[in-house]
């Protein structure tokens, strides 16, 4: 995963992912509520500073640790940052999402300076693993409302899970998104879960669940602690999906989210390296 800058106005997510990965990191652990910071301005001031010293566009991620606009309603963050990085010379907002509250965004001048990106997965795997998250056709018709003001959309999906027949789900999955969608970039990734997370999640959903079955047939945990499915699945879900995204978008930028090299090697992703969701 390539170095980028990100900020948090919230801390955790009020939807219910039984993947989330979030679940399993010590600042959720310890402390397992929703939060809104109310220092939006000095956080602002931060970046300013930061990205004036970096000379070049410069992308803010905002939905690592927490959903970017699922709080929105409440707080109208959005009216505060989106004009802020659009009269910046140097920083650029991306923001990721599965939330379909997009109405404050639309009359907002931005300049293309802010990035929106939605998570998404087929229908079949959200009703099985998104609990109290807006539908994938809320979604993709939020996607559908930006895109029409001018702003980049991206698309990330991720975890991809293989439930069964996932081959035809996620195929037909990846052209309904591209035919109702002109996203610019998609990025792959699949589980990728702390040890916390997992025994959270199978508190829900039992041992047996399609996830931890996957990760119980693949190689240990990686040196970042994360379990994740075999290298031979996981290149033969990307490679599909690629497949899939190509037939009908052969120029759409197309990257890898926490994959090792190889991964990038066998799907000829190897120039795309450094060019996923997060930066620009």
């Amino acid at each position: 995963c390539p170095n980028y800058w990100h900020f948090s106005p919230y801390g955790f997510c009020p939807y219910g992912c039984r993947y989330c990965y979030l679940a399993g990191t010590p600042g959720v652990k310890f402390s397992p509520s929703v939060k809104i910071y109310v220092n939006l301005p000095e956080i602002l001031l931060e970046i300013d500073r930061i990205a004036r010293r970096q000379l070049k566009p410069t992308a803010f991620y905002l939905g690592k640790l927490q959903d970017s606009l699922a709080l929105d309603p409440i707080t109208a963050y959005s009216t505060v940052m989106v004009p802020f990085f659009a009269e910046h010379p140097w920083a650029r907002l991306t923001l990721l999402t599965k939330s379909a509250h997009v109405e404050r965004l639309l009359d907002l001048e931005h300049r293309e300076h802010s990035i929106l990106s939605w998570s998404v997965n087929p229908p079949e795997v959200s009703a099985m693993f998104e609990e109290n998250v807006p539908s994938i056709d809320e979604r993709l018709e939020a996607m559908r409302r930006v895109a029409e003001r001018g702003y980049p959309v991206r698309a990330i999906m991720m975890p991809i899970i293989p439930i069964e027949g996932w081959e035809d789900c996620y195929a037909a999955f990846t052209k309904r998104l591209l035919e109702a969608v002109p996203i610019r970039r998609l990025t792959l990734g699949g589980i990728c879960i702390y040890r916390s997370a997992r025994d959270l999640m199978e508190r829900k959903l039992g041992t047996r669940n399609v996830v931890s079955e996957r990760i119980d047939r693949a190689s240990p945990i990686a040196g970042d602690g994360r379990a994740r499915y075999s290298r031979s699945l996981r290149n033969e879900v990307y490679s599909l999906i690629i497949a899939s995204a190509r037939r009908l978008r052969p120029d759409l930028e197309i990257a890898l989210c926490l994959e090792e090299e190889a991964l990038w090697e066998s799907t000829g992703l190897r120039g795309s390296m450094g060019r996923c969701n997060c930066r620009l």
